[in-house]
């Protein structure tokens, strides 16, 4: 290991929870095109979110397959398959909303297909001589999903305490599948960085690889918020601001532009740790409450 920090950052122990994936279902018939009343440019940059996480956590679950071998620590090991495993479910749940939308009028394919063309293409697996060129490129991807695994947990964190969202009526079946995943990003959220530092902990790498996945994440989100906007059929010359994202942040519905400039210190800060940030017990609160993985959990016993 090269480069590693100089000093170790420090987990919260009380923050570490054994994971598992929950077999939750939706059903989508009933949710409006615009989820959030009168309000179909929050409603469509949240929506990126199903655009996006199909195609990155399949990539997650396949990159963190290669990795299981090098683990030497058996608990870090199991949180890796349980990250898995939780990934796996939040691909299918997203990957299900996107035929109800193209139900609506709005066909996401033009913009899934260019996603799946990044993860699987750019960012797969490349022919590579065994050894070092194999192994870096390998660390790289490592790097790259601590990085967005820091976003999704901000994420996660921002949708479980987004009060505005119930004072505006949001639809309950898709405030449920967000702040379902949101609780379980926030219950993984060390893993991804935890597993980084196991295996390689660069710090040049990890500020590196954040650069890397915060300009990718901007420049997929403006551009899949604007997709949805232009093809919106209820729209007339429907588009997409930072303004408008920003007007969003200000009035609760979408995370604030602050708070979101504020995370890259905190990440790039040599004393990072997840577990610093967001609440286990919160989470862990909500997903004993969520209609979905309180049905899941029943289905669970039920066949048991």
């Amino acid at each position: 290991m090269s480069n590693t920090q100089s000093r170790a950052p420090e987990p919260v122990a009380s923050e570490h929870i054994a994971l598992k994936a929950r077999n939750v279902s939706f059903s989508w018939e009933n949710t409006p095109l615009h989820w959030l009343p009168n309000d179909p440019f929050a409603t469509h940059t949240i929506n990126v979110l199903h655009l996006l996480l199909p195609a990155g956590e399949r990539w997650f679950v396949h990159v963190y397959k290669q990795v299981l071998p090098l683990i030497r620590d058996d608990r870090l090991r199991e949180d890796v398959i349980g990250f898995i495993g939780q990934e796996a479910m939040h691909s299918q749940a997203h990957d299900e909303v996107l035929p109800h939308l193209k139900e609506q009028g709005l066909d996401p394919t033009p913009y899934t297909a260019q996603v799946d063309w990044l993860f699987e293409k750019l960012l797969g697996d490349r022919t590579l001589p065994p050894g070092r060129p194999r192994q870096w490129w390998l660390m790289e991807r490592v790097a790259i999903i601590a990085a967005i695994e820091h976003y999704t947990a901000f994420l996660g964190n921002w949708v479980l305490n987004a009060e505005e969202l119930d004072r505006r009526g949001a639809d309950p079946t898709m405030l449920d599948l967000l702040r379902w995943h949101g609780a379980e990003e926030v219950e993984h959220r060390s893993v991804a960085f935890e597993l980084f530092m196991h295996v390689d902990g660069g710090y040049r790498r990890r500020a590196r690889t954040w650069a890397t996945a915060f300009g990718a994440l901007v420049f997929l989100w403006q551009r899949g918020a604007r997709f949805f906007m232009e093809n919106d059929p209820t729209l007339v010359d429907g588009k997409a601001s930072f303004k408008d994202f920003y007007r969003g942040g200000q009035a609760g519905t979408l995370p604030s532009t602050g708070d979101m400039i504020r995370s890259i210190p905190r990440y790039l800060s040599r004393a990072y740790h997840p577990s610093q940030e967001g609440s286990t017990e919160q989470a862990a609160a909500y997903l004993a409450s969520s209609p979905a993985a309180v049905a899941a959990l029943a289905a669970e016993k039920g066949t048991a």
